[in-house]
C-alpha cells in the first residue's frame, strides 16, 4: 500500500503500528446513526424502567406472572444501561477504546443479558400456558417461591454460561490463525466456530422460539374453543352483543400473540442465519451489517416493555398513574383500580 492511500485510512489509534481502521463515514450519516441508537436505548431503558417501577410500587401487580415481566425488565434494562451504549460506539466509530479486557466483559455482559431475556420470555409463555389451559392447577402450581427459583437459575445459567464461554475462549477452538491475521489494535469482535455458532443459534433461538411457538399455538386454539363456547352459551339467551364481545376477544388474543412472535423472529432471525452461515462462509459478513443484525436483535429489547406492558390494561392505568402522581404533580395513589 503506498503512503498516500495509507494516508487517507483513519485510524482507531494513529500512533500504533497495529491500529485498526476507524469506520469512514460522512458527519451527517454519522450524526444520525447516533441519534437513532440513542433513541433506542432510552426507550429501552426508560420503558423497562417503568415497568420495574410500576410492578413494585403497585400491591396488584405484584403476581408471579408480573415477577417473571419484572425480571426481565430488569434484564433488558440492564443491557440498555450497561451493554448498548458501548456498542454503539464501536458500531458508529469501527474502533474499541476501552482495551481488550473490558471487551471480554462487555461481550460477556451482552450475551448474559441476551440470553436471560430470551429464557424470560420462555418463561412467560410456560406461565401463560399454564394459566390458560390448566387454570385449576395454575395457582397451586406457580407460585412466588416457584417462580423465585426459575428466574434464579435462568439468571445464574445465563451468567455462567456467558463468561465462560468468553474467557475460556472455547468458541474461537480452531479459528487462532484466523483471528491472528484479521486482529489489529483497538477492535472488539467475537469469532464463533462453526460448532459453537450452531449452540449459541440453538440455546438463544431455536429452543425459546420453538418452547414459545408451540405454547401460543396451543394457547390461541384453547382461546378460540372458549371463546367459541361462549358465544354459543350466550346467543342462546340474548342478542348477538355479547357473541361479538367474544369474537373481539379472540381477534385481540390472536393479534397479540401474533405480534409476540412476529417481533422476536424479525428481531432474532437475520442475526441467527448470520452467526450459523457466517462460521461455513469463513466469515465473509460485512462488519457494518453484523452491526446492523446486532442492533436488531438488542431492539427486541426495546419492545418488550411494549408487549408485555403497554398492551396489557393494568400496565397502562400504572403508567399513567405514575406519570400523573409524580411528573405532573397531581394526587398520590398506591392502589390501582380495574373494571
Amino acid at each position: 500500500m503506498s503512503f498516500n492511500e495509507t494516508e487517507n485510512i483513519l485510524l482507531c489509534y494513529p500512533l500504533h503500528p497495529d491500529s485498526c481502521p476507524r469506520a469512514h463515514r460522512v458527519t451527517g450519516v454519522k450524526v444520525a446513526i447516533y441519534a437513532i441508537m440513542l433513541l433506542i436505548i432510552l426507550m429501552t431503558v426508560f420503558g423497562n424502567l417503568l415497568i420495574i417501577i410500576s410492578i413494585s410500587h403497585f400491591k396488584q401487580l405484584q403476581s408471579p406472572t408480573h415477577l417473571i415481566v419484572q425480571s426481565l425488565a430488569v434484564c433488558d434494562c440492564l443491557l440498555g444501561l450497561l451493554v448498548m451504549p458501548y456498542s454503539m460506539v464501536r458500531s458508529v466509530e469501527g474502533c474499541w477504546f476501552l482495551g481488550d479486557v473490558f471487551c471480554k466483559v462487555h461481550s460477556s455482559l451482552d450475551m448474559t443479558l441476551c440470553i436471560s431475556s430470551l429464557i424470560h420470555l420462555s418463561l412467560i409463555s410456560i406461565d401463560r400456558y399454564w394459566a390458560i389451559c390448566d387454570p385449576l392447577r395454575y395457582k397451586m402450581r406457580v407460585t412466588n417461591n416457584t417462580v423465585t427459583v426459575f428466574i434464579t437459575f435462568t439468571w445464574i445459567f445465563s451468567f455462567v454460561y456467558s463468561f465462560s464461554v468468553v474467557f475460556l475462549g472455547v468458541f474461537a477452538v480452531g479459528l487462532e490463525t484466523f483471528i491472528l491475521q484479521v486482529s489489529c489494535f483497538g477492535g472488539c469482535a467475537v469469532y464463533f466456530n462453526k460448532e459453537w455458532g450452531l449452540t449459541c443459534v440453538i440455546l438463544v433461538f431455536i429452543i425459546p422460539g420453538s418452547i414459545m411457538s408451540s405454547l401460543y399455538i396451543i394457547i390461541f386454539n384453547v382461546v378460540k374453543k372458549h371463546a367459541k363456547v361462549l358465544s354459543e352459551k350466550v346467543s342462546v339467551t340474548s342478542t348477538g352483543v355479547n357473541s361479538q364481545s367474544s369474537a373481539h376477544r379472540e381477534r385481540k388474543a390472536a393479534k397479540t400473540l401474533a405480534l409476540v412472535m412476529g417481533v422476536y423472529f424479525i428481531c432474532w432471525l437475520p442475526f441467527s442465519i448470520a452467526v450459523t452461515v457466517d462460521p461455513f462462509l469463513n466469515f465473509v459478513t460485512p462488519v457494518d451489517v453484523f452491526e446492523a443484525l446486532v442492533w436488531f436483535a438488542y431492539f427486541n429489547s426495546t419492545c418488550n416493555p411494549l408487549i408485555y406492558g403497554f398492551f396489557y390494561p393494568r400496565f397502562q392505568k400504572a403508567f399513567k398513574t405514575l406519570i400523573f402522581t409524580y411528573i405532573c404533580g397531581f394526587n398520590h395513589s398506591d392502589t390501582l383500580t380495574f373494571e
